[in-house]
This record gives C-alpha cells, sequence and structure tokens, in this order.
C-alpha cells in the first residue's frame, strides 16, 4: 500500500499526537498520506444520497485509517460506501470490536500494512428503507444495526413484523433491532441478543424491553426480508418511533409508516491484522467488565 487516508475523531485525539505520528511513520516510509480530522462525527438524515463519499476522499486511495472508536469507524463505513476502500480502526476509546489496533500497536500494524502483510474481511451490511403512503421516504445502509424504537412521550410502541411476507409476529415493546453479525456484540448483545461470529452470514432481531414473557430473538437467513409496520397506539392514537441506522442517520416514523430491511448488496471492508480471533477478542472483552 501506498497512498493513504486518515479519518480521526478529534474528541478521541484533540491534540492530533497520534494522528501526527501516524501520518509522519507513513511520510518517512515514502507513503502518500492525507488527513481528515473530524471536530465531532455529525448526524445527518437518511438519505441515501449522503452515503455518497461525502469525506471527498480520493478514489486511488488503497487504504483509510480510522482513529478513534467504533462509532467512528461505522460512520467512516458509510462515508465510504461506495467506494470499495478498506478500512482499519485504531481504537483510541475503550470497549471496542470493530477497531481491532489498540494504541500501543499502532507502529506493529503499520508495518504490517507497508509490507503488504494483512486480510481483508468482507462484512455484511443491511440496508433499510421506510414508506410513507406507499412512497419510500428515506434509505439508509448499516454495518452494524437497524434500530426502531418509540420517540417522545414513554408510551409503549405497538408494531407488527413480516419476514419475506409473512407475519411473524405483534410486538409492544421499546423498539426492535435488527442487527448484522458484526453488530451482534453492540446494542443487539445489549438487549440480551445472541453474539454471532462476524463472518456469519445472518440477521438477528431482537425486541427492545418487550412487554411479554415469551419474546425473544429471532436469527434469520441472511437473504430475508423484514418488514415492521408501526400500528396505532392505545385508544388509537398516532404512534411517533424513529429509525436509526448504525447510531448515526434518523428518520422519524409515524402510525402506518412500514419498515424494510434486508441485505444490502454493498460490503464493508475491514482490514485484519492481529493473528487474535474474535472469539479470544470477545474472551477479553467479557473479562473487562
Amino acid at each position: 500500500m501506498n497512498k493513504f487516508y486518515i479519518v480521526t475523531n478529534r474528541a478521541k485525539d484533540p491534540e492530533l499526537e497520534t494522528t501526527n505520528y501516524i501520518c509522519e511513520y507513513l511520510k518517512a516510509h515514502g507513503k502518500d498520506v492525507s488527513v481528515l480530522a473530524r471536530e465531532n462525527p455529525s448526524k445527518y438524515d437518511g438519505k441515501e444520497s449522503r452515503e455518497r463519499n461525502p469525506l471527498q476522499i480520493p478514489e486511488d486511495t488503497e487504504c483509510i485509517l480510522v482513529l478513534g472508536g467504533d462509532g467512528t469507524l461505522l460512520q467512516a463505513a458509510r462515508d465510504t460506501l461506495h467506494l470499495n476502500i478498506p478500512l482499519l480502526g485504531i481504537n483510541l476509546g475503550t470497549l471496542g470490536f470493530l477497531a481491532e489496533v489498540e494504541k500501543s500497536g499502532i507502529e506493529e500494524a503499520l508495518e504490517h500494512l507497508i509490507g503488504d502483510d494483512y486480510e481483508v474481511e468482507e462484512r455484511m451490511m443491511l440496508v433499510g428503507s421506510v414508506l410513507r403512503n406507499g412512497q419510500e421516504i428515506c434509505r439508509a445502509h448499516a454495518l452494524n444495526d437497524v434500530v426502531v424504537n418509540r420517540y417522545g412521550h414513554l408510551m409503549v410502541l405497538a408494531y407488527e413484523v413480516a419476514v419475506n411476507g409473512q407475519k411473524l409476529n405483534r410486538y409492544q415493546a421499546d423498539g426492535m433491532i435488527v442487527s448484522t453479525p458484526t453488530g451482534s456484540t453492540g446494542y443487539n448483545m445489549s438487549a440480551g441478543g445472541p453474539i454471532a461470529l462476524p463472518s456469519a452470514q445472518l440477521m438477528v432481531m431482537t425486541p427492545i424491553c418487550p412487554h411479554t414473557l415469551n419474546t425473544r430473538s429471532i436469527v434469520l437467513s441472511a437473504e430475508d426480508t423484514i418488514e415492521l409496520r408501526i400500528e396505532e397506539g392505545r385508544g388509537g392514537c398516532v404512534q411517533e418511533a424513529e429509525i436509526n441506522f448504525d447510531g448515526g442517520l434518523t428518520q422519524s416514523l409515524v402510525t402506518g409508516d412500514k419498515v424494510i430491511v434486508r441485505r444490502s448488496e454493498q460490503t464493508t471492508k475491514l482490514i485484519h491484522i492481529s493473528k487474535v480471533s474474535f472469539l479470544e477478542t470477545l474472551h477479553k472483552k467479557m473479562s473487562e467488565n
């Protein structure tokens, strides 16, 4: 690799000490480096056009180094969705599963990149769309999860879920998480959902605080299509909800809206350097808590 682009979360590297170190190291080895320090990774509405290279990264870039935490890497995955450029996450945060390189291992990781000693993993993504009165008003992608949750006053959200056009169940809950294997260690895990190997090809659907005793997560095929319809609340009142893509892109929902989630044709390419397996990392993260 010869051409690098660095995306830094300024909140995690306020003086750009780590960013400048990496930049100088790569330049000293004859590499071309560009840097973008983001003051605060922005949240914006779920318009698909906003996912098309908003960072203006040159298409001949060979590697994007993302400094921050898992959230910074998730946003970088959306921002580079159509570029097909592999990402390497460098963790400057705390608990993280996506950003595999810790601060203490930066120099070793750079040596691997310079020596072309690494693997590239392709992670499946989701694409979600919102239909209102039969018209699509929102479409966006997610590497981790697509989440529908209640919004505003504290009332339980009523919604119906169908899979491949067949009714599955009617839920009363705070919301629903549809997760990829990559996202299974995120909100899905916190809500009591199962953890999946990142290389698996599946989707996990986990209710958020369901108001029933027999509701569990459901593991679905990666080829399934999930449809969630917001129903009327108690007494026929209009319900307000929100759809969220990877904790960033959002769109408000109301009674009658339909959310359709399926596997995306797009994937995220993550550079893998460490010889430590996912299960070893999982054990380490669990032992820290």
